[in-house]
């Protein structure tokens, strides 16, 4: 008599045991270092390379364009009012590039960082000039708190679809981007947010007790840098231990691996999911409130400047670790505020900066080719974004 068993009690989405086994064996282990920053060092020179043949083939001399580079370090690390430009520029891409990388490592394609951002930054601007004759050490913290409730609430959305109905998170990310960009328009036309005497769409400056107080203005009042830089810094610190330190980051990476595997072990994917989403939403709305709170005190149409797509970039440079984010963001950071300088010392268009950073992200992303012009000997493994359209 056969024991076989029929075809309609077997389970296709389930893996066999020894490979579950060989997957969270896979999970555990160590990172290969030199593969992880060999692959973004060697797709900056090459983009920094390519950026000399640009700037050549528009009729200026080898020499010219190393002046113009060197205009470029000089903007971005050459002063302490330099310096402090690179940290504000890097502090937003910190969080964004968090947010989107947490997303990366379970499985999810979070382009929705620029809407969080803008509902983050709407509801700690609210909390900022609402809220009078509290000390800062309760306002801010409390401005803080708003910002990233509001930029989960934003990453919840998404994550709850994707969780219940399957709907896919890019689409439902984009489409919320635009809704939250088309409600900060509307609110800061109402009473409630319109600054008093204005008739253009600018809110009212938020309280003094909720401004992220500037790290140097001991030295100079002019240098911008503010105590964002060391939230931003801290929630790296934060997302890495979450990641690698802790069982729900575990789960995150199991899920972002093989959903299949890890709801064979018993990990729930749906709540990774809304979890996960949530996470990033608050990241991002963190961003956004540092905007809010300690360079702009105040909030005005698309004062996200794009910040929140920006994060894609850092994130895929810093190959989804927090660390290489960090590094990631001062980079990019760098290139903002010292683009500038090149454009007005070197006289060449900040346009390049924009090409520079779209030639980092695509040979950070074909690392192959990568590994083909220098000739690496060293596997180097692809890089996933997140499951496809019909996961």
């Amino acid at each position: 008599m056969s024991t076989q068993t029929p075809d309609s009690l077997k389970s296709p989405d389930l893996p066999p045991p020894s490979k579950g086994r060989l997957f969270f064996t896979q999970l555990t282990t160590a990172t290969d270092w030199r593969t992880a920053l060999l692959i973004p060092f060697l797709a900056v020179v090459m983009a920094l390379v390519i950026g000399v043949l640009i700037i050549m083939a528009t009729g200026s001399s080898f020499s010219e364009a190393m002046n113009a580079y060197l205009a470029l370090l000089k903007g971005s690390v050459g002063s302490l009012r330099a310096i402090s430009e690179t940290l504000t520029a890097a502090t937003p891409l910190i969080l964004t590039g968090l947010s989107v990388a947490l997303a990366f490592r379970a499985g999810l394609f979070n382009i929705g960082g620029e809407g969080q951002l803008l509902i983050g930054g709407m509801f700690a601007v609210f909390v900022g000039f609402s809220i009078t004759g509290l000390p800062w050490f309760i306002h801010l913290p409390l401005a803080l708190l708003a910002g990233i409730v509001g930029g989960a609430i934003w990453g919840f959305i998404p994550g709850f679809l994707k969780a219940k109905t399957g709907a896919h998170e890019v689409i439902v990310t984009i489409m919320l981007n635009y809704i939250a960009l088309r409600l900060v328009d509307f609110f800061l036309k109402t009473e409630i947010f319109q600054r008093e005497g204005r008739n253009d769409p600018v809110s009212k400056n938020v309280e003094a007790s909720s401004n992220l107080p500037g790290l140097l203005t001991a030295i100079d009042p002019a240098l911008r840098v503010h105590a964002g830089l060391i939230v931003a810094l801290l929630a790296a610190v934060f997302i890495h231990w979450l990641l690698f330190r802790t069982t729900t980051g575990f789960e995150f990476r199991a899920v972002g691996a093989n959903p299949a595997a890890a709801k064979y072990a018993g990990m729930s994917v749906g709540r990774t999911y809304i979890l996960v989403m949530v996470i990033a939403g608050a990241l991002a709305g963190l961003a956004g409130t540092g905007q809010v709170l300690g360079v702009l005190d105040r909030a005005t149409p698309g004062f996200s400047a794009g910040l929140g797509f920006d994060g894609i970039a850092v994130a895929l440079l810093g190959r989804s670790n927090p660390i290489g984010v960090v590094f990631a963001a001062l980079l990019f950071g760098g290139l903002s505020a010292g683009g500038q300088q090149m454009q007005a010392s070197a006289n060449v268009g900040i346009d390049l900066i924009g090409v520079i950073q779209a030639l980092i992200i695509i040979f950070v992303a074909a690392p192959a080719l990568i590994a083909a012009i220098f000739r690496l000997k060293t596997p180097v493994a692809s890089t996933q974004i997140s499951k496809g359209w019909g996961s």
